[in-house]
């Protein structure tokens, strides 16, 4: 049953409407303004509020202003129910936000037809707005389903070279950790802050586990190899950054619309390995003409072969690892991405313990890279 609030200074007036609407509906009565403020704000909230204009104190304009004001009350439809006759007046109340204007003396089956439309709006509302509330939940949870299976989907693929290159271990993990460190500290730089959004930066992270997906088209005995490598076998080992961008703009051309993440890794992939100065490879670009997505992975990727044990190599201490990252400004590395690093150290050492590689998992890899190696002699 739906719950009317009538509100009147009179007490005739109340009775009659009261004893008029009873019959179909739940009513609550009020004098005052202040009287109705109270009782739309309490339980059970009015349906629909039948509001008297020319009231002692505060009068139905004022009233109507404030309950338009309050988020609680904001939705109630009200109806003015008053002896001014004036289209002025009407006006004046519909501008207010009445939805409807009722002149006294009221006629019985006016109010009940008025009455019963406004309730039956209402309830046709309140229904849109809830088919609305469970479609956008529905839509969030999807679209949070979907970004599930995106992720998933990254790791998947970058987990491909990680198997093609078991040494890896937790290195997708810790670059993702050391690119958002970075990045959340350059969009501080009046440089970054217009290009380095969250949103921008969450696109970054997504996309950094890709960056060495060209290494599956890398043959098992150059990327295998224990000792150094051939001119002719590094060659063929630079174009893995090269097979990654083709593999990922693949997979853009794939899509049904430009997805960000997908462009952030092609050049992630292409482009990691250059360097400031213009010595990198594989398109030998120099300052910012390398996309800074790439300049954040250089380093992020730089840093954590420093510090990681390798079959060819021991970690370098972190002190070591710093102490290169900082020689190579201005020459391996942007400027500004190294001293946002060294502003960052700590938590980069935090990331590098946090997901550090087990000396059980690493022996494991090793014996993983010896098997391989018997398999391509």
């Amino acid at each position: 049953m739906a719950t009317i609030l009538i509100v009147d200074d009179t007490p005739e007036n109340l009775l009659l409407l009261s004893e008029l609407l009873q019959p179909y509906y739940r009513v609550r009565a009020a004098s005052s303004g202040a009287r109705v403020l109270q009782i739309a704000a309490s339980d059970p909230r009015p349906d629909l509020i039948l509001l008297d204009v020319m009231m002692p104190g505060m009068d139905g304009y004022e009233v109507i202003g404030r309950l338009k004001a309050h988020p609680g009350t904001a939705a109630i439809p009200v109806i003015f129910v008053t002896a001014l006759e004036s289209s002025r007046d009407e006006e004046r109340g519909l501008a207010l936000g009445a939805v409807d204007y009722i002149t006294k003396p009221i006629r019985p089956a006016i109010v009940l037809a008025r009455v019963k439309a406004h309730l039956e709006l209402k309830a046709a509302r309140d229904w849109l707005q809830n088919q609305n509330a469970m479609l956008e939940a529905e839509v969030a949870r999807r679209m949070e389903d979907n970004l599930i299976v995106q992720d998933v989907s990254i790791r998947a693929l970058a987990h491909l070279a990680e198997i093609r290159d078991p040494e890896t271990g937790n290195h997708l993990r810790r670059t993702q950790g050391y690119v958002f460190t970075l990045a959340s500290q350059l969009k501080q730089y009046p440089r970054f802050a217009g290009y380095l959004s969250d949103s921008h930066i969450q696109a970054l992270v997504k996309s950094a586990p890709l960056h060495d997906i060209g290494k599956v088209g890398i043959p098992d005995h150059i990327l295998l190899k224990p000792g150094k490598l051939t001119p002719e076998e590094w060659g063929v080992m630079k174009t893995h950054s090269h097979l990654g961008s083709l593999a990922i703009k693949q997979a853009e051309e794939d899509a049904e619309r430009p997805i960000e993440f997908l462009r952030l890794a092609r050049d992630i992939a292409h482009y990691h390995h250059e360097k400031w100065d213009g010595s990198g490879y594989p398109e030998g670009l120099s300052g910012d003409a390398i996309p800074l997505s790439a300049r954040l992975m250089a380093l992020a990727d730089v840093f954590d072969a420093l510090i990681s044990r390798r079959v060819y190599k021991e970690p370098f201490p972190l002190e070591k690892a710093v102490a290169i990252i900082r020689e190579g400004r201005g020459s391996h590395f942007d400027p500004d991405i190294v001293d946002a690093f060294l502003s960052r150290i700590d938590d980069f050492a935090v990331i590098a313990t946090q997901y550090a590689d087990d000396e059980a998992s690493v022996a494991e890899k090793v014996r993983q890279m010896d098997s391989r190696r018997l398999q391509t002699v």
